[in-house]
């Protein structure tokens, strides 16, 4: 071969190995994850989301790209992550119920799938469960049809409980909602009620201990507040020496007594299932919104003992997990 010949071709190698490498990488599919808590009060949640995930083929770094936001409690944050996100294009927004009205004002064309919503048609996130239809569907919990029986398990166990406090962030709609229930519930079994109404981290401690000795029992509306300040809210319950329940298994991890409601690791892994739905093409207004199937009683016997209470024995037989 002639020396130009051979240079003439190295050189059209070169062109063809460089224009290789230009090839633009394919982008993955995106998932905005926006959290209105902290990782650590919502990892193993996140954990379940993920490990579905992977089950439906989604594995991030690699048929996937997940973008976290943590918004730590503050509301404020939400509106700059919504934006983020538009700017990012991603192609699904996972978030709970509190952000959901940003993500909303954001963007009308990205599908946006909340979770934990306590009641999500009357909150107006949907018009319909059947069909949500526009941009956004998800999973509802429905803690407002819950709340009757909450109260009625701490009755059950505070054996003269004629006056109970119910503690809410009163700046989320849904909070509200189910603190009405619990009134409406607490009236037909005669109880009288006090309503304790907070903003902010702030306020849980002033308003807790300034309720010791006028209430016999607790319960605590489940919110990103309440769930981020769980161990606080647990605490001075114990100390004001209240019963409380919750609407979430991790408050009875940290010593709270119990706690009825939808598991919120099985919701988030759940949520994967409506994710991988929309990113195989099916719009998100014609997903039904779902209802849990399965609900959970945890017991902590440890915080009965130090409050000087015996869980009837059928009720722990009836529970799903009692903590020793």
């Amino acid at each position: 071969m002639q020396r130009r010949e051979f240079v003439a071709g190295l050189g059209g190698a070169t062109a063809w190995m460089a224009a290789g490498r230009a090839q633009p990488v394919q982008r993955l599919p995106t998932i905005g994850f926006l959290s209105t808590t902290t990782p650590s009060s919502t990892g193993s949640w996140v954990a379940a989301y993920e490990q579905r995930l992977r089950e439906l083929g989604w594995i991030k770094g690699q048929t996937i790209a997940i973008e976290y936001r943590w918004a730590e409690g503050h509301p404020e944050r939400y509106a700059e992550f919504a934006a983020e996100f538009v700017r990012l294009k991603v192609d699904v927004i996972v978030t709970t119920v509190p952000a959901v009205a940003a993500l909303k004002q954001a963007t009308s064309v990205i599908p946006i799938v909340f979770v934990l919503a306590t009641d999500p048609v009357g909150g107006s996130l949907v018009t319909s469960l059947a069909r949500p239809g526009g941009n956004i569907t998800g999973l509802s919990m429905q803690a407002t049809d819950l709340a009757s029986k909450r109260v009625e398990l701490l009755r059950g166990v505070v054996y003269r409980l004629e006056r109970l406090a119910v503690l809410g962030n009163i700046t989320i709609p849904q909070v509200v909602l189910e603190m009405h229930e619990v009134e409406a519930a607490s009236a037909k079994l005669d109880l009288q009620i006090i309503r304790l109404e907070i903003r902010g981290a702030d306020d849980i401690a002033p308003t807790l201990q300034a309720l010791k000795g006028r209430a016999e029992a607790l319960y605590v509306c489940a919110d990103p507040l309440t769930v981020i300040n769980r161990a606080q809210i647990s605490a001075l319950a114990l100390g004001a020496r209240l019963p409380a329940i919750y609407g979430t298994r991790e408050c009875v991890d940290v010593g709270g007594l119990m706690s009825y409601g939808t598991s919120f690791s099985d919701q988030f892994r759940h949520v994967a299932d409506l994710v991988d739905k929309i990113l195989r093409g099916t719009k998100p207004g014609d997903i039904p919104v779902e209802q849990p199937i399965k609900f959970e009683l945890i017991i902590n016997v440890k915080t009965a003992e130090a409050l000087g209470l015996t869980i009837p024995e059928t009720l722990l037989a009836t529970a799903d997990e009692v903590i020793q």
